[in-house]
């Protein structure tokens, strides 16, 4: 795979950097840089400042370090964005003025099918964004069928979840599953027939085995603890997500961060003394138009949330 292949249509991406206000002479974090979508446009408005781009995927730290080699104002990091504050500490950095996380796949990995992370097309099991650790094929024939059928539910939102569970411990009993297309039948197999019918059946359960492969909702819990930590006064940070469990991650933790006072109702006066870290840039969620969603039909499901540190 050459590296000049890794394209990603990068989602509300006017509505991203605008939400960033960004400055001339600012310093920003592209935690999830993928292809350079997202990292270009923030590029181009610096003068002075700095941006570091960071990913763990391999194939998209060589794209971006090949796009961006001319730009002395970009600095590219490969690791997990979960360690944003380890990877910028070890390169001088302490404080920043806006990060940005655009979470979940990259078209580049979808369509690539030997990556694994497809059931459109027969490759090895693999869905790993790092290209290290364990593979998808690992979990889906070592996990007891309880773990199997937790990860199904609760990452996948599954509701045939215990039959496909119990359809995958019986097919591996037979022989290991080892491509995308196996385990994409055994799900089949093992939903009702009229759920075949709306969709490709065996999405969420993919959805669910990728989140559990790249540990992606701790990944995204720990990234957003550690993007807030770095942000400066009036810095903001910038995330989009593409499923609920992500979506309802980020609303979490940004209106923890904007909630004052966390006494009992029924106390007099306030004793906690909890001020707000945070204000919401926008109360609901930008979504995709009309325009975009024409143009790329995986932005459905894109929510940008946006808030700024006090």
């Amino acid at each position: 795979m050459g590296f000049s292949q890794f394209s990603h249509v990068p989602v509300l991406l006017d509505e991203a950097i605008e939400g960033l206000t960004i400055k001339e002479n600012g310093i920003y974090v592209d935690g999830t840089a993928g292809g350079g979508g997202h990292s270009g446009e923030i590029l181009k408005r610096l003068t002075t400042g700095k941006l570091i781009s960071i990913d763990q995927d391999p194939d998209a730290i060589r794209t971006l370090t090949e796009k961006f080699k001319k730009n002395e104002n970009s600095i590219i990091v490969k690791g997990n964005f979960a360690d944003m504050k380890d990877l910028l500490e070890l390169r001088g950095v302490g404080r920043v003025d806006g990060v940005l996380l655009d979470i979940g796949v990259s078209s580049h990995q979808l369509d690539t099918a030997e990556r694994g992370f497809s059931f459109h097309e027969d490759a090895p099991l693999d869905m790993r964004m790092s290209q290290s650790g364990v593979t998808a094929e690992e979990l889906v024939n070592t996990l007891p069928y309880e773990e199997l059928r937790r990860i199904i539910a609760e990452y996948g939102e599954e509701k045939y979840a215990s039959s496909i569970a119990k359809g995958i411990v019986a097919a591996r009993e037979e022989k290991p599953i080892t491509t995308t297309l196996q385990l994409a039948e055994i799900v089949k197999e093992n939903v009702p027939q009229r759920v075949r019918r709306d969709g490709h059946p065996a999405r969420k359960t993919f959805q669910a085995i990728r989140i559990a492969v790249n540990d992606e909702l701790n990944v995204l819990s720990r990234g957003l603890d550690d993007a807030f930590k770095l942000l400066g006064k009036g810095g903001r940070l910038a995330v989009i997500t593409f499923h609920s469990l992500e979506d309802r991650i980020v609303k979490q933790k940004m209106a923890g961060w904007c909630q004052g006072c966390i006494c009992p109702k029924d106390f007099p006066v306030c004793v906690c003394g909890n001020k707000p870290k945070a204000k919401l840039v926008n109360k609901k969620p930008v979504c995709a138009n009309e325009t975009e969603l024409a143009q790329n039909p995986r932005a459905r499901s894109a929510k940008l949330r946006i808030c700024e540190k006090i």
